[in-house]
This record gives structure tokens, sequence and C-alpha cells, in this order.
């Protein structure tokens, strides 16, 4: 483990300059403060507080993904993780990490100038520049939903996709549907990605005959089914797999638009059992991810990870819910 003074060798600098680089001062430049945290980081250097305090500060860094009422699809997983976290006398912090904040701080960088022993990340795409990092970062982080290969220090907790969408093909073939459609989320994201291979898995696990042109990626936002539905009602179309419930309202919502009844003429099914799922005309079948268990699964992973157990993946368990979306195919 490097030490202040070692940092300062490198640079050849002052081991006091080392201290107030790290520490924030005023009183040296933002050049040479940048230059002794990378340079921390790049030695793997933490403070003594950090190595060993019971009262670990800890980051969950959140975007495109809303959180602020129950409602929300990430409100319950901050709960949950916050909950583990209160028991541990975990200091937890949540942040906005939006482009910006990427683009202008490295995340080792940004962990360690304010002394985060690790983080969880909700909402990330592969594609951003954190994430991108992350393959060699020596921070414990966890994400929800993605996964960086061969780093130790990172972790993925998710819901078991496989299971998930297999529950509901079944139970649409066990209700006669076989023009099955999949509606999915943004195509840039691996839990899309999963979901869509799920998907043909169990087409193909049923007897079914996976069609490309009932399958799509829109956005997790009721508004991508109108771009959508009309081209699944074409090519016969009975049944219509949702990413999301809120994907299913909008696809629910575009079906009644034409006249045709939920689930007489089509059948819905969603993903998450969000609080909106049980409220909505008709209700949506759906498949429930725990999101507080998620929080909490999430806590656990990254306190596991801070003390050197290098779990790779925490999959939660899929469960499915009958409501009044789903029906016998009629035609």
């Amino acid at each position: 483990m490097a030490t202040i003074k070692d940092i300062a060798n490198k640079l050849g600098i002052a081991v006091s300059t080392v201290s107030k680089g790290l520490n924030g001062a005023s009183d040296i430049s933002d050049e040479m403060r940048q230059l002794v945290l990378d340079t921390a980081v790049e030695m793997g250097y933490a403070s003594k507080k950090m190595r060993t305090s019971n009262t670990r500060k800890v980051c969950i860094f959140i975007e495109n993904m809303d959180y602020e009422n129950v409602n929300q699809f990430g409100y319950e997983i901050v709960v949950g993780f916050k909950l583990s976290a209160a028991r541990r006398h975990w200091e937890v912090t949540v942040v906005p990490a939006s482009l910006n904040l990427q683009t202008q701080e490295k995340y080792d960088t940004y962990m360690l100038k304010n002394g985060y022993s690790g983080a969880f990340l909700l909402g990330f795409t592969l594609h951003d520049d954190w994430v991108k990092q992350l393959a060699t970062t020596t921070v414990p982080t966890v994400l929800l939903d993605n996964y960086i290969e061969r780093n130790n220090h990172v972790g993925y907790v998710g819901t078991d996709n496989d299971e998930g969408i297999d529950l509901a093909v079944d139970h649409l073939h066990s209700l006669g549907h076989t023009k099955i459609a999949l509606l999915n989320g943004s195509k840039n994201s691996m839990v899309s990605e999963q979901r869509q291979q799920a998907f043909i898995n169990s087409m193909h696990k049923h007897g079914l005959v996976p069609d490309e042109k009932l399958m799509a990626y829109g956005y997790y936002v009721p508004d991508c089914a109108k771009d959508h539905l009309p081209g699944f009602l074409e090519n016969g179309a009975t049944a219509i797999m949702c990413a999301s419930d809120l994907i299913a309202t909008g696809v629910i919502a575009e079906i009644m638009k034409r006249g045709l009844r939920v689930p007489e003429d089509v059948s819905v099914v969603g993903f998450d059992d969000l609080p909106i799922a049980s409220q909505f005309i008709p209700s949506i079948t759906t498949i429930r991810q725990d999101r507080t268990d998620l929080g909490k699964s999430a806590f656990l992973l990254l306190d596991g990870l801070i003390h050197n157990v290098t779990t790779s993946k925490l999959l939660l368990r899929a469960k499915f819910i009958k409501r009044n979306s789903s029906g016998v195919r009629r035609n």
C-alpha cells in the first residue's frame, strides 16, 4: 500500500505538498492537486481513515434513472441500500452523475478526493466514460444491470432476466399465444441485450419461432409504444412482452386508441412490478423485481468487495405476477 511519502518521492515534491493535494488545500495550484491525485490513484493509495474506519463513506451515483418518489424505479433500490448501510453505520451520499461530471474528472480521482471507500452505480450505460474506466479501477464498485469483466474490484447485481422472461413467455404460451412480440428497452444497454436473448431462447424452448418483425428496441418510457405497436399488430401479434411496466402502459394505451381491448384482443405483460402496474386499468401482468432487495444485495456485494471478497455477480430470483392485462388468445 502506497504512502504519502511514496507519492512525494515519485513526484519529487514535499510530503506536505502531497498532503495538501490529497486534502483539497487551497494554497497549491489546481494542476499540482490533480497531479497528486492521479499519482495517488496510480500507486493504489488509500487514506488511513478509508482503510481502518468502521464508519465508511460510500456513494450511490445515479444517471438516467428516477429515484425521488416511491413510484419511480430507483426509489426502493436506494432505500434498500441505505437501510443496510444504516445498520453498519455507513455514511451514504447520493450523487446525480451527469455527463459533465464524468468528463471533468476521472472516476478513481473523484472517489479518492472525496474519501469514498466504494460506490453503487445506477442507470449507467456501457458507453459512459466512468463505466469504461471501471475496467482498471481499484475502487470497490457495484453496478446495477451492467457487468465489467476481469476486474476483482467490480461486481454486478441484478434480477435473473432469463428466468423472468421465461416465466412471461411460458404464461403467454399456456394461454394459446404463438405470435408473441417483444418491445425492449434501450439498445445500448446490457440488460436490454440480456432480455432480447432471453426472449429468443424462451421462444425456442416453447417450440415457437421468434420473428424479427415482432422484436424491437425502444426506450424505457411509455411513448416508445407508438413507434412499434402498429408494426406488431400488422404482423399478427396477439401478445406483447414489454421490458418494463412503463413501456407496458404505453402499449396498452396505444392498443386502446385503435379500438382494441386488453386482454381480449391483445395480451400485454410488463417487467418490474412498479406501483403503477397494480393501479393501471387494466392492471398489468408483470415480472417482479424486488427493488428493495436489489439495494440490500448491492450493499452486501459492496461490503464484500471492500473486504476483498471478489464476488462477480449476484442475481435475484424473478417472480411472476398475474393480473388483468393477459388472457386467452381469442383469434
